[in-house]
């Protein structure tokens, strides 16, 4: 399993650490990915969704292993680009996500502009809220302990992303699926189902934005079933 996380988020590894376990159990390896257009350094130095891609496909094109792509909202822009045409990529998973095709952007897919848990800088970046990011993201994660790490991994998110667009579609050649979060609160229930058109499968999971936080073991059993 190869983890992208989503945007205006640090340290990817930490936002997945609750499946390696689980995955473990069930006889999956795991690696996430970070990304490098999110960070708490100057925006120049931040990357784009180019940089994210070519971060992802490195990973991908550094082991010949079967691969699933596991992409979590904003990771789906960078996944579709990022495995087209890579042999060992035999599935992707979209989490609340989008398949976008070359010439969409996300600024283009979401449509209304930016939730009012988001705070747009004039230094061209994006952040959530600290304040309201577990009522609308992690309403369902049990765990304070977690919450709180969560928040406090929260970081700028260079806005040229959202205007951008991958060069190729994986998922127009690799089988997908699509898991809809029905309990999402920041990404909505219909929204998802509308991006999930495109998948091959539709599976709905009753979390919120973060199952991988929330309810690994339900992740974990989906991902399984897909590795077959």
């Amino acid at each position: 399993m190869v983890f992208v996380h989503g945007a205006c988020v640090e340290d990817g590894a930490w936002w997945w650490h609750r499946m390696v376990e689980p995955l473990k159990a069930r006889g999956l390896r795991s690696v996430a990915v970070e990304l490098t257009s999110a960070g708490r350094g100057p925006v120049a130095e931040l990357g784009d969704l180019d940089d994210d891609i070519r971060a992802v496909r490195e990973v991908l094109v550094g082991d010949d292993e079967p691969a699933i792509v596991v992409a979590h909202s904003y990771g789906g822009m960078v996944a579709t680009g990022a495995a087209a045409g890579v042999p060992a990529v035999r599935h992707l998973v979209y989490v609340t996500s989008v398949l976008p095709e070359p010439g969409e952007t996300l600024g283009s897919l979401a449509g209304a502009g930016p939730g009012p848990w988001m705070a747009v800088s004039p230094d061209g970046t994006l952040t959530v809220r600290p304040e309201q990011a577990a009522e609308i993201f992690l309403h369902d994660c049990e765990d304070p302990e977690v919450v709180a790490g969560a928040v406090a991994r929260l970081v700028p998110q260079s806005l040229r992303v959202l205007g951008q667009s991958p060069a190729r579609a994986a998922w127009r050649d690799c089988p997908s699926t699509y898991a809809v979060c029905a309990e999402d609160r920041g990404t909505p229930p219909q929204w998802q189902r509308e991006r999930a058109a495109r998948a091959d499968r539709v599976v709905e999971l009753p979390t919120g934005h973060h199952p991988f936080l929330s309810h690994p073991g339900l992740l974990a059993d989906l991902l399984a079933e897909t590795a077959g």
